[in-house]
Parts: C-alpha cells; sequence; structure tokens
C-alpha cells in the first residue's frame, strides 16, 4: 500500500449546512414565476422549494423573495431574448453569527420602487443584515456581474471560524461547510506539524481563512489570491484578528509560486 487511509471524520447532522445559497430566476409559459437550479448540461430550470442541503433561512428567503416579484410586478429575466430584468438570488448565511446577506442579481441597473422592495423584504424577514443589488448584463453563466450597489446594510456579513472572525462579500470565497472546516484546517495544521518557525503558503486563499487560522503555529504566511474583493477582505480580517505575521498578495498561485521557485524560494 503507498499510504494509510485514515478514517473520514463525517459531520454528526449533514443537513441544511450550506451557508451559500443560489436559486436561478425564471418564468413559465403562463407567467408563473419559477426559483431554482439549471437541470444538469441544460438552462431549464428546475424549481426547488426546499432542499436538504441549504440553510433552511435562505430557502425561505427565496420563496418569499418569489412572491414579491409577482406583488411588484417584477419581471424575471428571459435568457433567450434577453427581456426581463430579475436573473438570480444568491444568499449567504453567517453560521456562527446568523447575519444574512441576500444579493439580488438584475439584468439592467434599474430596479423600479427600489426603496419600497427592500422595505418589503426586510419587514418579511428582519434578519437580512444586508442586501446588494447587482448587475449581470452579459449573455453568461457565471452568476455576479462586475458593479453593484449596497441597498441596505454594510454589503458584507461576518462569521466566525476556528475562534477569528471573518469579513465576506458578496463576491468573496467562503467555505460552503463551516462546520466541517473547522475540522478540516485543524486536522491540516496538525498534520503540517507547525513549530512556530515555518513559512507558509496559503495559495488561492480566498479571504484569508486558513493562513490566518495556521498563522498562530506559524513564522510567517504569505497569501496568494487573484480576486480583488477577497483580497480586501483578507486584508481587513487580518487587521480585526490582529494577526501580524501575515502578507497578501493579489495574483495568479500558481504563477507566483513557480516565481518564488525561481528565486530558489
Amino acid at each position: 500500500p503507498y499510504c494509510t487511509v485514515h478514517k473520514i471524520t463525517g459531520m454528526e447532522a449533514p443537513l441544511h449546512y450550506r451557508n451559500k445559497v443560489h436559486a436561478v430566476f425564471t418564468h413559465k409559459r403562463d407567467g408563473q414565476i419559477v426559483s431554482g437550479i439549471y437541470e444538469e448540461g441544460t438552462h431549464n430550470v428546475i424549481p426547488v422549494d426546499e432542499c436538504l442541503l441549504e440553510d433552511q433561512k435562505a430557502d425561505a428567503i427565496i420563496r418569499d423573495i418569489r412572491d414579491l416579484l409577482k406583488s411588484f410586478k417584477i419581471k424575471t429575466y428571459n435568457e433567450d431574448t434577453g427581456y426581463g430584468l430579475f436573473r438570480h438570488v444568491l444568499i449567504r448565511v453567517g453560521h456562527v453569527t446568523r447575519q444574512v446577506m441576500v444579493v439580488i442579481v438584475l439584468g439592467s441597473p434599474i430596479l423600479p420602487s427600489k426603496n419600497n422592495f427592500v422595505k418589503a423584504l426586510r419587514k418579511e424577514h428582519p434578519e437580512i443584515t444586508t442586501i446588494v443589488a447587482n448587475v449581470n448584463n452579459r449573455n453568461t453563466s457565471m452568476v455576479l456581474g462586475d458593479k453593484q450597489q449596497i441597498l441596505y446594510g454594510k454589503g458584507y456579513i461576518e462569521d466566525v471560524l476556528c475562534g477569528k472572525t471573518f469579513r465576506i462579500s458578496s463576491k468573496s470565497f467562503y467555505q460552503v461547510n463551516p462546520v466541517q472546516t473547522e475540522v478540516l484546517y485543524n486536522k491540516a495544521i496538525e498534520f503540517a506539524g507547525l513549530t512556530g518557525k515555518e513559512r507558509v503558503i496559503d495559495a488561492y486563499s480566498g479571504i484569508g481563512t486558513i493562513g490566518m487560522v495556521a498563522s498562530d503555529n506559524a513564522g510567517e504566511v504569505i497569501s496568494v489570491e487573484l480576486n480583488g474583493d477577497a483580497v480586501r477582505d483578507a486584508v481587513f480580517n487580518a487587521k480585526q484578528n490582529k494577526v501580524k505575521n501575515i502578507r497578501f498578495y493579489k495574483d495568479d498561485a500558481g504563477d507566483f509560486m513557480v516565481k518564488m521557485a525561481s528565486h530558489k524560494e
């Protein structure tokens, strides 16, 4: 045998753990609004009301947004014709903090009676801490576009992972199963056998979670990430958590490591 395979450390209750939920919005021929996920290999939308993996609060918010669109007479986007406004909803929930971010993705920048829409949504769900409107006017499979506007709150949520607090923006990567992420990070750091002298590279570092968790046991940490939003979150997170021995680089992690190696690092 090449190596010992250890027992898998599973979750006690592997249900409703997914803190990031995405729904596509469309309408049927009769005008009925549908939200859900794409059928594999197609852009047919399979309606989803609830899912055993998804945070239940997120699912409830998506269902209520469907009803709000009806009462506000907001048209959903049609991928074939490019007509309509409302494309997707992305929800993130802080597992520990229970802060809730709602990102509505529109085909064009103007949401009619936007203030009343936000008010109505917050009335249904006062637990929502921030609402962001994102504009994606391209014919693409990417959910989020480049431009966005904060409609309510700070434009980000925070969560706690391995005793550190992290700010998470709409476009930043964050692990979707925070409970198992803690198990995984602690195991990885235990296996790394850090003594406090090492130089650690956190490649593809996102908002800096694993690098900051490792920083407690390392000499220094170098974090590399290409997504600018995530790097901004990471720099902020390091300050918030008073992590001094970490540096962040906005770069392609592969290229960055090749460069380091060529300098005999």
